[in-house]
């Protein structure tokens, strides 16, 4: 099934681009995540001790807003219709490994080259590690579930993302670019415990997402890009601490 907004087959004319859910759903969802960020930047000083509390209900709200996601469009879609369909054997699935794995390096160049031009480049590692220190993992069994919630951030943010938020805004607006774009752009707001400069270089992350899922028609490459990203981030970021 393609990830084009352009849904059922045979593509309907574009005035008859179809939502995949209600208005005040998707303004609800915006909604949430923007109050969300706002919380989480106000918050996270608290969390000073074990990390397992905040990375279990990191992972139960990505599955909160996911379950949301879904009930607001099962009576038109299935999930795997906005994730792309199966995989077909095995070449499928290493074609999406190597997709992933070159857009990951494409995609980390274009991030350090954005860091350099915001001042967040390695000059600034002391201020990074104050500000996530809050989510970098320290023990064995914190690294084990960083990678679980790296994998369920993965999995759950690029289906909101780039699965339901672009299809649904490309709908809205006519217009896949527009739909990629303005989905980045809550992407990046959504995030905002990492500081005003952070966010925009996360909506530019999120944007080159958008535009892997638009070419791909599959939200799997980005998926598996988004959770070896996170998962690598903070493992780097623990043996720099």
């Amino acid at each position: 099934m393609s990830l084009d907004p352009q849904i059922p087959n045979p593509p309907a004319p574009p005035s008859q681009r179809p939502r995949l859910a209600p208005l005040w759903h998707t303004a609800l969802l915006v909604i949430i995540l923007l109050l969300g960020s706002v919380g989480g930047a106000s918050s996270h000083h608290l969390s000073r001790h074990s990390k397992l509390p905040q990375y279990i209900w990191g992972m139960t709200w990505e599955w909160i807003l996911t379950g949301y996601v879904w009930l607001g469009i099962r009576k038109r879609f299935k999930m795997r219709d906005i994730i792309g369909g199966r995989w077909h054997g095995f070449g499928d699935f290493f074609t999406d490994i190597l997709i992933a794995a070159m857009f990951w390096v494409v995609a980390a160049i274009v991030l350090a080259t954005g860091a350099k031009l915001l001042h967040l480049d390695t000059q600034k590692l002391d201020t990074l590690r104050r500000q996530l220190g809050f989510l970098i993992p320290d023990t064995r069994l914190e690294v084990a579930f960083w990678i679980l919630l790296s994998s369920t951030a993965g999995f759950c943010e690029e289906f909101i993302f780039r699965g339901y938020l672009q299809l649904q805004f490309a709908a809205l607006t006519r217009s896949m670019f527009l739909g990629a774009l303005l989905s980045a752009a809550i992407f990046g707001a959504s995030h905002g415990y990492e500081g005003a400069a952070r966010m925009l270089l996360i909506g530019i992350f999120g944007l080159l997402f958008g535009l892997l899922a638009w070419w791909r028609r599959s939200l799997r490459p980005g998926m598996m890009a988004h959770a070896w990203h996170d998962a690598l981030s903070g493992l780097i970021l623990r043996m720099l601490k």
